[in-house]
C-alpha cells in the first residue's frame, strides 16, 4: 500500500527563488488536533513580506508560508470533541487566542509565522484554534476570512461598536479594506474609500461606498475627507499605510475619533503630531487580527448579512510564485490559491 504524499511549498531561504514545491509525508494529528485536507489558501501582503525576509528576518528554514486556508477535516485526534470528520473548517491564525484579552506574548503561536503555514495538501489545526466555515461561502470565498475579514470585523465590531450614520474612512481596496467596506455598508455607516484608481473607486461605490477620493489626483485627501463631512472630520480611519500617512489620517479625524492601525504598506513606523492627537482626544488602536470567538461571531454575521468576499484572482497550486507576484499589482480584493 502506497504512502500518501503531502505536497507543500517550502522556503529554503528568503526570496521567491528560494520557494519551491516539495513532497513529504502527511502529518499525524495529536490527541487534540485536526488533520485538514486544504481546499483553498488566500494570500495576505504579510505573506510576501515573510517570503521576502522583511517581516521575520530570523525565520528558521525550511518553512511553509501563508496563514489562511479552508479545508475538510479528514482525521481527528483521540481527545477531539469540537469537530468531526467531514466538516469544513478554517484555522484561527493566532492559535492561542480563543477569547478575551490577547495572550501576553502575541504571535508566539501564529499560523504562517511562528507556526508552519498553509501551503500544503494537508495541515494540522488544534481543535481549539479552528472554526466552522460559513455554509453560504464556497471554498475560494471562505479561504479569505481568517486575516482580512476578521481584522476588519475586529476593528469595526469588537474593538468598538458601529454607530449607524457615522463616517468611516477606509484606505485602499485590498482584502481588509473591501471587507471593511462591506461591513460598513451592512452596519449603516457612511464609508469614504481612498484609492489611486478611479476605476477601483467606481467598483467600491458599487459595493456601497458613500464617497471615493483619488489620493493621486487629490494628495491632500485628508482635507477632501473633511470637506465631505462639512469640516467635522470622520469618526474612524482604517490606517493601512503607516509612516507619514498617519499624519493625514489624524487630520481627517473628527474630535473623539478613532485611528485603527492595520497595515504597514508604506513604512514600519507611524508619524503624527502630538498636539492635535491630544486636543481632539483621538483613540489609537493597533489591530492584530482577532480571537476565535470574534471569528465565530463574524461568520454568523456573514451568513445573516449575506456578505460575499471579493476575489481578485484565483491561481492553481503550481502557480504560487505568480500569485505572490500578483500581490505587488495592488489587487482589488483577495488572491486565492486552490489546492485541489
Amino acid at each position: 500500500m502506497s504512502t500518501p504524499i503531502n505536497r507543500s511549498w517550502q522556503m529554503s531561504g528568503f526570496g521567491l527563488s528560494r520557494l519551491s514545491q516539495v513532497e513529504g509525508k502527511v502529518p499525524e494529528p495529536g490527541p487534540h488536533d485536526l488533520l485538514v485536507r486544504t481546499k483553498a489558501v488566500s494570500l495576505n501582503y504579510k505573506d510576501k513580506m515573510i517570503v521576502d525576509g522583511v517581516l521575520i528576518p530570523d525565520l528558521a528554514f525550511p518553512f511553509v508560508p501563508t496563514s489562511d486556508a479552508v479545508g475538510e477535516v479528514v482525521a481527528v485526534g483521540s481527545a477531539v470533541s469540537r469537530f468531526q470528520v467531514g466538516q469544513r473548517v478554517l484555522g484561527q491564525v493566532i492559535a492561542d487566542w480563543p477569547d478575551g484579552d490577547a495572550p501576553p506574548v502575541l504571535h508566539k503561536h501564529t499560523l504562517g509565522s511562528s507556526l508552519s503555514g498553509m501551503l500544503s495538501d494537508h495541515v494540522i489545526f488544534g481543535e481549539d484554534a479552528a472554526v466552522l466555515a460559513p455554509p453560504s461561502l464556497g471554498d475560494i470565498e471562505a479561504a479569505t476570512l481568517p486575516i482580512a475579514a476578521l481584522t476588519a470585523w475586529f476593528a469595526m465590531a469588537e474593538a468598538t461598536k458601529p454607530v449607524p450614520g457615522q463616517t468611516i474612512l477606509i484606505q485602499g481596496t485590498g482584502g481588509v479594506s473591501l471587507f471593511a467596506l462591506q461591513f460598513a455598508t451592512a452596519f449603516g455607516l457612511r464609508a469614504i474609500v481612498t484609492s489611486s484608481s478611479d476605476e477601483k473607486l467606481e467598483r467600491a461605490r458599487k459595493l456601497g461606498a458613500w464617497q471615493g477620493i483619488n489620493y493621486r489626483t487629490q494628495p491632500a485627501w485628508d482635507d477632501a475627507a473633511r470637506e465631505l463631512t462639512n469640516g467635522l472630520g470622520v469618526s474612524h480611519v482604517l490606517e493601512m499605510v503607516g509612516g507619514d500617512n498617519a499624519r493625514r489620517s489624524l487630520n481627517a479625524l473628527a474630535a473623539d475619533g478613532r485611528l485603527s492601525i492595520i497595515g504597514l504598506l508604506g513604512a514600519m513606523e507611524l508619524s503624527f503630531p502630538i498636539l492635535p492627537f491630544m486636543r481632539n482626544r483621538i483613540t489609537v488602536q493597533g489591530l492584530s487580527i482577532g480571537h476565535r470567538r470574534a471569528f465565530e461571531r463574524m461568520n454568523q454575521a456573514i451568513e445573516a448579512l449575506a456578505i460575499k468576499p471579493v476575489i481578485d484572482k484565483v491561481f492553481g497550486f503550481d502557480e504560487v510564485p505568480q500569485a505572490l507576484q500578483h500581490l505587488e499589482k495592488g489587487p482589488f480584493g483577495k488572491i486565492v490559491i486552490t489546492t485541489t
